[in-house]
């Protein structure tokens, strides 16, 4: 049963972890470089603490310092503020581990996403008849080279069709760790994980502004067209067509970008799993059709549209993004934006969980670590193992 909304690896090569921020609240989606976020961070305080109980805020289960939401149920919950590993991140003797392949794909090869790139030093100035949309005068054309790894769990039967979960901004060495045990646990189903890399840059003017940010079906389209048949290729895994059986995940505009594969093509995807979901306005180039960009998911599209077949798990952090960039639009606040997703969830009844960490920045690696089995068991929460 959804509660109701209050008042308002196995993997042998090792990487480097899944390309969001490490630090809780030095990093931003909207990575301004060199001259423009050096301007910008003498005017922008670092993001407050917020208070999980604050009034407007959704209700929520306090749980006990270090443990997690049970991964069978619905509803808002608040973790405390040590962040132990669970059992599942740590690499163990005796679990199969699954394959992981490696391969690139060019930008060049690409017919969705042929590639653009901001200008170094740039970012953009809000229109000054309309701030909430961005002016961005540095974004070109530019190649690029995307990093794809896929994670074959050792259980996977050959010649059968395989569930799986797509994940923004691989590799992700942490995610294929926590397979491998959840998998010999037998708590989710012998998936694949897809991990593919962004086509670079972070935010608007960007390719991986262009690829997360952007409210339609593209990105899902790129994966189902230009991805899966590659990973078939050259994997020899063959993909499920069930949407029951497809997950897509993230964090930061990843997850943004994963609810919106989700959103726009349902026929696809019916799972989701976002850290920090960057649910604001962030999307560019401007449209006019959606000017709010992600922010319109809890300010009217969820409400306005009839209930789609997704089961989404959601965190954000105490101290996660606030107004990180030049836009004072009073769309940029993380904390506010999955708040408000959770409040809209419950209210159309969704099958969701919500949880909000306590000191934890922006897609907390040490979050990550403790929480990641346990939304991987809710995520998957009713698909046969």
């Amino acid at each position: 049963m959804v509660l109701a909304a209050g008042l308002a690896a196995g993997a042998l090569v090792v990487w480097s972890q899944v390309q969001t921020p490490a630090a809780p609240a030095a990093a931003s989606p909207a990575q301004v470089s060199a001259t423009a976020g050096a301007a910008q961070a003498t005017l922008r305080p670092a993001p407050p603490t917020r208070d999980p109980h604050t009034p407007g805020f959704v209700q929520a289960a306090e749980l006990p310092d270090g443990q997690n939401a049970p991964p069978d149920a619905d509803g808002n919950f608040i973790l405390g503020p040590t962040h132990e590993p669970a059992p599942e991140a740590m690499v163990r003797a005796g679990v199969p581990h699954g394959t992981i392949y490696e391969f690139t794909m060019e930008s060049a090869e690409s017919k969705i996403y042929p590639g653009i790139a901001r200008d170094k030093g740039t970012f953009g100035t809000p229109d000054p008849e309309n701030p909430a949309k961005l002016i961005v005068t540095t974004s070109h054309p530019a190649p690029y080279t995307r990093h794809v790894a896929v994670y074959v769990p050792a259980q996977y039967v050959p010649g059968t069709e395989a569930p799986f979960l797509v994940g923004a901004d691989g590799p992700d060495r942490l995610l294929f760790t926590v397979l491998d045990n959840l998998i010999a646990e037998k708590k989710v189903p012998a998936l694949v994980a897809i991990s593919i890399g962004n086509g670079s840059g972070d935010a608007q003017g960007s390719e991986r502004g262009l690829e997360y940010d952007t409210m339609s079906g593209k990105y899902a389209e790129f994966v189902e067209t230009e991805v899966l048949p590659r990973v078939e290729a050259r994997t020899g895994v063959k993909l499920t067509s069930d949407p029951e059986g497809r997950a897509a995940m993230g964090g930061s505009s990843g997850a943004a970008c994963a609810l919106i594969m989700a959103w726009y093509h349902p026929e696809w995807y019916h799972r989701v799993l976002s850290y920090s979901g960057t649910f604001v306005n962030q999307q560019w180039p401007y449209n006019a059709a959606v000017p709010q960009g992600a922010w319109a998911f809890h300010e009217h599209l969820i409400a306005e549209s009839v209930a789609k077949p997704i089961r989404i798990w959601m965190e954000v952090g105490d101290r996660d993004l606030l107004n990180p960039n030049v836009m004072r639009d009073g769309m940029h606040d993380w904390v506010l934006a999955n708040e408000e997703m959770a409040r809209a969830l419950a209210a159309k009844g969704y099958h969701y969980q919500f949880v909000f960490a306590r000191n934890a920045g922006h897609v907390d690696r040490s979050v990550r670590a403790q929480t990641l089995a346990e939304a991987l068991e809710y995520v998957w929460e009713g698909y046969a193992k």
